[in-house]
């Protein structure tokens, strides 16, 4: 028997395709156009803030991926939680180091980082958008019913059923 899969994972594993996607044309392009406006400096600034937000974009839905895994355990929704909480504040954490890190090198082209940063956040958020939209997913789509045959007529309610009529 397999186990049971949720229909979010779908939806993260195809927005984590095309992040790596958009990551790669923005790699290109950031390197290039840091290399024009600012030399070396520049394509190394684009480059870190780049990579920087994707690996910080990619961290949400690899732990809800990761927290997937147990779906259909008891403790599947402290696992759940826990994850996405740890994986939040492990973001938070190394963004500050990040930043801290890199804002004194001497490489470090500050606009451009900021630009190639936000744009690459931007990118993500469309993403995130455009996958949402386009996958087809029912509301109630990790529910299952109880059938007729799961319903004990010993425990069916009594009373709230229509009365025939003569």
């Amino acid at each position: 028997m397999s186990a049971p899969s949720l229909s979010s994972t779908l939806v993260l594993r195809r927005t984590l395709l095309w992040s790596a996607a958009a990551t790669g044309a923005l790699v290109v392009v950031g390197a290039v156009v840091g290399l024009l406006i600012a030399g070396v400096p520049g394509l190394w600034s684009a480059l870190v803030a780049v990579l920087t937000a994707a690996v910080f974009l990619a961290m949400t839905a690899g732990s809800i991926l990761l927290a997937n895994r147990w779906y259909g355990d008891a403790l599947f929704v402290p696992i759940f939680f826990g994850s996405v909480m740890g994986a939040w504040i492990l973001k938070f954490v190394l963004f500050l180091v990040v930043l801290f890190v890199v804002r004194d090198q001497p490489w470090l082209v500050p606009l451009i980082f900021l630009v190639a940063l936000v744009v690459s956040i931007l990118a993500s958020l469309a993403i995130d958008v455009v996958v949402m939209l386009k996958m087809r997913i029912p509301h109630a789509s990790d529910v299952t019913l109880p059938t007729a045959a799961d319903i004990d007529p010993e425990e069916a309610p009594k009373g709230d059923s229509p009365q025939p009529r003569d």
